[in-house]
């Protein structure tokens, strides 16, 4: 169960980090505000209570999703950058490090990989 969750998140892995990124830089404010300034946000006795771990959540979610973002966009632009290559010497010497890149992003990727390895002739 948990391989099909992992290849859905793996799919839209940008699109879920950039949410999770807004998601938490609200939660953040939110919890900023509730903290420091808590005439600004009028809420009840309850909530302003947990105004620390509202910030502390938000943190952790802004900080994730920050993570998650650009790892993406540096596995792709290096990727993209090393299928350019014609040569085949130079993609063989950087051929483990493109699969852990390509492992690691949707399968889009995975494909582009494995038609630039069959038109290099590689196995």
């Amino acid at each position: 169960m948990s391989g099909k969750i992992g290849n859905i998140i793996q799919e839209y892995i940008f699109g879920l980090s950039i949410l999770s990124t807004i998601i938490g830089l609200i939660v953040l404010i939110f919890g900023v505000l509730e903290m420091w300034m808590p005439d600004v946000i009028n809420l009840e006795e309850d909530i302003s209570s947990w105004s620390l771990y509202i910030l502390i959540v938000g943190f952790i979610i802004f900080i994730a999703g920050i993570w998650y973002l650009t790892a993406f966009l540096k596995n792709k632009k290096f990727l993209l950058k090393e299928l350019e290559t014609k040569k085949r010497s130079e993609f063989m010497k950087r051929h483990a490090e493109l699969q852990e890149a390509a492992r690691r992003l949707p399968s889009k990727y995975k494909k582009m990989l494995s038609e630039k390895e069959a038109s290099l002739k590689i196995k």
